[in-house]
């Protein structure tokens, strides 16, 4: 069961989608190191873009749980957790995860897809 309502996730999907359909949208290579924090540079190359900023306050307004529940459904729509793991790949994603969710997710060219998939696995679409 998600803690997220359907229209909140279609419009996060429907943000995702337009930022990282703009040309200009460059993400860093991978980070040399762990202490290299990449994902946040994603934030800050783009702090003025409309549909990010958008995104990232959908984003913020969520609780903890929410959060994680959006990276899990990244997870689950990319196959990295089957739906019978849900609950375990919430868990994985409370914590770090979740407190940067906004950055985590656009750092995935293709989170719009994995988050749709992910949807449509426990039985829902932003095509209704």
């Amino acid at each position: 069961m998600l803690h997220i309502k359907l229209e909140t996730m279609c419009y996060i999907i429907a943000k995702a989608r337009e930022f990282h359909a703009k040309e200009e949208v460059v993400l860093p290579d991978t980070p040399g190191s762990p202490s290299e924090d990449w994902a946040l540079q994603v934030l800050a190359d783009h702090s003025q873009d409309y549909s990010l900023r958008e995104m990232t306050g959908a984003i913020g307004e969520m609780s903890q749980r929410q959060r994680a529940e959006l990276v899990a459904l990244m997870w689950l729509g990319r196959g990295d957790y089957s739906l019978d793991e849900w609950e375990q790949a919430v868990d994985d994603a409370i914590g770090d995860y979740s407190l940067r969710a906004a950055a985590y997710l656009l750092s995935h060219p293709i989170v719009a897809d994995d988050l749709e998939e992910g949807l449509i696995a426990h039985g829902y679409s932003c095509q209704e």
